[in-house]
């Protein structure tokens, strides 16, 4: 005999389920990648040969390094003979509760496990640091250090979003591993191990301060323009309106017919009123299209400048040259959701610079032309590979930030693209004055015309002597 239904009061059920509620997480700072933007692709975010912290911990394909790990904490033991595994374990035992707190998504380990990983992981990592800068710490039967690829995917891992561990535990760890409270030795280190994985032309200061919650932190806001430093310590007495995007690159009629009223010259980007930028802005075209408007685009030659120093003045759009190499885009990507998981960065400088490049590159055609000029320097030997890299890195990223770096360049290259005498100056270079043969048919037509519009003039106004 079935058996009657139990009569559910929606009160009840309600209810029931607010006394499961947990409180809203507070201080999350490393996040599992949510789907939409990852699957766009998967690989840029899982690690290649070593799993750092809970979210990656039971990949059987990154078992290998392991033992890696374990090799690293016994030659720490037997550096440190006055230093057993439980006073690592001791140390990190109180700061486990607050260091699970960092991951967003709940864990499936105990307390002791959780102990375990950041303990292993976190010596580990120090070790990596200390052996890239001093080789006489390194084993000689050592394969990280024996075989390249192997470093170069250690440096792409522990740049992955997913792959952190709180920094905390890592100063925890050198405090017992090298000096009591020298962080300033850890955040050189780590520094130092990154110095090459970032593209671009940039020097590491090491000016980091404040409460860096995990190393892809440290290395974001180290590589942090100067100017975008000085914004945000200024945010909050800029206007909420600053760069709203109004569409997709056109030449932008409404932004051109209001900003030509402005009388600074157009082309002097020091003179152009600060109010341009700040209103509605427009994409602008890709490099094809830029040039077949009359837009010089330029390496940009300047000594030391960061990778984000776009500039464009009289016509000329200088562009710091960018190497793109394998770990290219999974490094953006990985910066990228950085920020995208990170309200309180009011300038998304990664993701202005790649939504720039976006623009810029919308086929092969794009790439081959900027690489032509030395912006865009690859390594990757196939011009489609890199149209395939920036076409698609912007897909299921939230829009520019409110502050959008290049909103004043983005309007005033709209705003040459639209005058009429740029474009037939364009077309005219182009066309007929592409080479020095052409150049001198053209001197040559001018002449010709010239003669032949005076001899008119002769025949229908003779010369007359007085």
């Amino acid at each position: 005999m079935a058996q009657p239904a139990v009569a559910t009061d929606p009160v009840t059920c309600i209810d029931t389920l607010l006394n499961g509620l947990s409180d809203t997480p507070s201080g999350c700072c490393i996040f599992r990648i949510h789907k939409p933007l990852r699957q766009v692709n998967e690989q840029a975010y899982d690690p290649e040969i070593v799993a750092i912290g809970p979210y990656h911990h039971d990949n059987k394909n990154l078992k290998m390094m392991e033992e890696h790990k374990l090799r690293y904490f016994r030659s720490l033991l037997q550096q440190k003979p006055k230093n057993d595994s439980s006073k690592y374990v001791n140390a990190i035992r109180p700061l486990q509760q607050e260091g699970s707190l960092f991951y967003a998504k709940p864990v499936s380990l105990t307390a002791d496990e959780m102990i375990q990983i950041m303990v292993l992981d976190g010596c580990f990592i120090i070790e990596l640091l200390r052996k890239f800068e001093m080789k006489h710490l390194r084993d000689q039967d050592d394969p990280i250090f024996k075989l390249i690829w192997m470093v170069k995917s250690l440096q792409r891992d522990l740049m992955l979003f997913e792959n952190q561990l709180p920094f905390s535990i890592l100063c925890k760890l050198f405090d017992l591993i090298e000096a009591p409270d020298n962080h300033d030795r850890l955040i050189y280190l780590a520094l130092r191990f990154f110095n090459d994985v970032l593209p671009g032309t940039y020097v590491m200061a090491g000016n980091s301060q404040g409460n860096i919650k995990h190393l892809l932190e440290l290395v974001h806001n180290e590589w942090l323009p100067l100017s975008v430093s000085t914004l945000i310590g200024n945010a909050s007495s800029v206007s909420p309106s600053v760069s709203t995007p109004i569409g997709n690159t056109s030449f932008a009629s409404t932004t051109i017919g209001n900003a030509l009223s402005v009388s600074t010259p157009i082309g002097n980007a020091s003179s152009v009123s600060a109010t341009i930028g700040k209103g509605n802005w427009r994409f602008i075209p890709n490099a094809t299209l830029l040039r077949e408007a009359g837009v010089k685009l330029k390496k940009s030659e300047v000594t030391g400048g960061s990778l984000f120093d776009i500039e464009f003045d009289k016509g000329k759009l200088c562009i710091p040259p960018l190497i793109v190499e394998d770990r290219t885009e999974s490094i953006f990507r990985n910066l990228i959701a950085y920020e995208q998981y990170c309200p309180d960065n009011q300038c998304s400088y990664v993701t202005d610079y790649v939504k720039f490049l976006d623009c810029l590159i919308d086929s092969p055609k794009d790439v081959g032309i900027l690489s032509g000029l030395g912006i865009i320097v690859n390594w990757l030997s196939d011009d489609e590979a890199v149209s395939n890299i920036f076409t698609k890195i912007s897909d299921a990223v939230s829009g520019t930030s409110m502050h959008f770096r290049y909103a004043d360049i983005f309007n005033r290259v709209n705003i040459y693209c639209g005058q009429r005498y740029n474009r037939w100056m364009a077309i005219l270079k182009r066309n007929h004055c592409n080479g020095p043969w052409a150049i001198i048919s053209v001197l040559a037509g001018s002449l010709l015309l010239l003669f032949t519009l005076a001899q008119t003039l002769y025949a229908v106004f003779p010369f007359r002597k007085l």
